[in-house]
């Protein structure tokens, strides 16, 4: 998502960040990735259950997409981070509109399961 941040400003949407690992985890996190994007610590895990993002299986978080997502990025480049916290945490995306409505709700799969710029972006001029 970094990569468009530019198209995102343009659209007026305004990223964050929702982590259950709190102190130094969090703060190694953001100076490692160099995040600028606002951080939100949710330790009780209360957004995540709310939004049905509970516990993945073993072959979501290790599974083939996972290992194809992981490579690119090592092609690409990118430097892979050790996670700290619980790896059998879902991770997802929501989009809420200005008005409080839940525009995109996507619970992952696994590590590799987002939704793409141009989904979120259609939600957002919908």
């Amino acid at each position: 998502m970094r990569e468009q941040e530019t198209e995102l400003v343009k659209r007026n949407v305004h990223i964050v960040v929702v982590t259950f690992e709190a102190g130094h985890f969090a703060r190694q996190y953001i100076e490692e990735t160099g995040l600028v994007w606002p951080v939100l610590v949710d330790e009780n895990r209360e957004l995540y259950q709310a939004y049905g993002m509970l516990a993945a299986s073993f072959w979501d978080i290790w599974g083939p997409k996972t290992w194809w997502a992981y490579l690119k990025a090592i092609l690409s480049g990118q430097k892979l981070q050790q996670s700290h916290g619980d790896i059998s945490q879902r991770g997802g995306d929501v989009l809420i509109d200005p008005e409080g409505v839940v525009r995109l709700h996507h619970v992952g799969e696994g590590p590799a399961d987002r939704p793409s710029l141009a989904m979120i972006l259609k939600r957002v001029t919908q």
